[in-house]
């Protein structure tokens, strides 16, 4: 059969798509955790745009467990559909797609709620060091020039969505290549390295490139190292669903992927109770510096394999709570952090204890951004679509598996 090369399509002949109803119970999950994350920020040892006076001892070693592999995570989740969307849809609608769901919402959040965070930011820290100049000196280390981190000088938390759209008209060439008999060639022995046991685990080392060559030139959060990163994460997403071989490997080697990352997280955590780790992370000069991003290249990773081995043991399921989920990941990550922000500016000025602080700020956050999306933004037209929803609210009913779109 004569193969046809158009933008977007294969060259070879698609296999049936079915949807992997695990990744979304991820994604949503993800989401769900990178509240939970910023909700316990204020309450954390480091710096944050509020700040309780008392740390928690919890919410320290909860950042600590999550942190080195959270975000890699999300990332890798956010687009481990993509081989199914370019499956489906041409290069053009894809990039369309990209632009209604992450850019057009990043537009909106940063207008709407940038000024918001910095508004509580500025009364933050003005109010507690007495100077403007410690707030400006703030805004300033935020963003370092032209690099990647004026998505998060933009828009806050919403530099995510930044990185996304950057990611997926990035990468859309390799994609691209990637269906290609050429590129297929190349997923193919990528994919027999992975047969053998432990062969998932090579993946480390082109992200330990990518950690242990440019950070030390580019510590700066959010900067060029971690947009690289978080693209090899975003790039492994893809390719793991371009061959069932590396979903086998998985699935086989779960428990090598616990260990591993289990070992990693130990040894972090004991860096953090017997070192200066705060110093470490930013100080090529140190050779602990490299020691800290190894461990944590290792713990992305490995924690990162595991946790889509649970997805694919336990969450592999639809119901009610999954359609509802599906539907707010997007307006509920943009709206999160702006409310935890306001809340707990006022939340840490109270006279109580840090546990009660951190669960007044978790249960008022997640009840207001729920009600907002529940009775505004699902039930608005115009609404849905500046937050990169469908425009419709209707939701359709559950295909069969054998029917069912693929996951994207």
């Amino acid at each position: 059969m004569q193969s046809q090369v158009v933008l977007g399509q294969t060259d070879i002949p698609p296999r049936p798509s079915v949807r992997l109803h695990y990744l979304d119970w991820l994604r949503v999950l993800a989401v769900l955790m990178v509240f939970v994350f910023h909700a316990l920020k204020p309450f954390n040892i480091g710096d944050w745009v509020i700040m309780n006076s008392e740390t928690s001892m919890a919410a320290t070693v909860f950042f600590a467990l999550l942190s080195p592999w959270g975000m890699p995570f999300f990332f890798l989740l956010a687009w481990a559909g993509s081989w199914f969307a370019l499956r489906r849809r041409t290069a053009g609608e894809y990039a369309g797609e990209r632009f209604k769901r992450l850019l057009i919402p990043f537009i909106v959040g940063s207008i709407i709620f940038t000024p918001i965070q910095n508004y509580f930011d500025w009364r933050f820290w003005t109010a507690r060091l007495n100077v403007q100049v410690s707030y400006l000196q703030n805004q300033l280390h935020r963003w370092t020039g032209p690099n990647p981190s004026i998505f998060s000088w933009i828009g806050y938390h919403l530099w995510f969505l930044g990185f996304l759209f950057s990611f997926s008209l990035i990468a859309l060439p390799l994609f691209l290549w990637l269906k290609r008999e050429s590129g297929q060639g190349l997923i193919s022995r990528l994919a027999v390295l992975c047969e053998r046991c432990g062969g998932m685990l090579l993946f480390i080392a082109p992200l330990l490139v990518i950690q242990l060559s440019i950070r030390p030139f580019d510590p700066q959060e959010k900067s060029w190292t971690d947009f690289l990163f978080y693209l090899a994460f975003f790039i492994l997403g893809y390719l793991l669903y371009a061959d069932e071989r590396f979903v086998t490997a998985i699935r086989r080697d779960w428990w090598l992927h616990l260990a591993t990352g289990v070992a990693a997280i130990l040894a972090i955590l004991a860096a953090l109770a017997l070192g200066d780790v705060t110093t470490w992370f930013d100080t090529p000069t140190m050779p602990e510096f490299y020691l800290f991003w190894t461990l944590v290249t290792i713990a992305a990773w490995s924690w990162t394999a595991f946790m889509l081995f649970v997805g694919m043991r336990f969450l592999d399921f639809r119901n009610k709570w999954l359609e509802y989920g599906q539907e707010a990941v997007v307006p509920f990550y943009v709206l999160h952090q702006p409310l935890i922000v306001a809340i707990a500016f006022y939340v840490v000025q109270w006279q109580a204890g840090v546990t009660a602080k951190m669960f007044a700020v978790v249960l008022a956050s997640f009840a207001v951004t729920v009600g907002i999306y529940e009775l505004l933004i699902r039930r608005m037209a115009p609404l849905r679509a500046l937050f990169g929803m469908k425009a419709t609210a209707k939701l359709p009913a559950a295909p069969s598996p054998e029917a069912a779109p693929a996951s994207e």
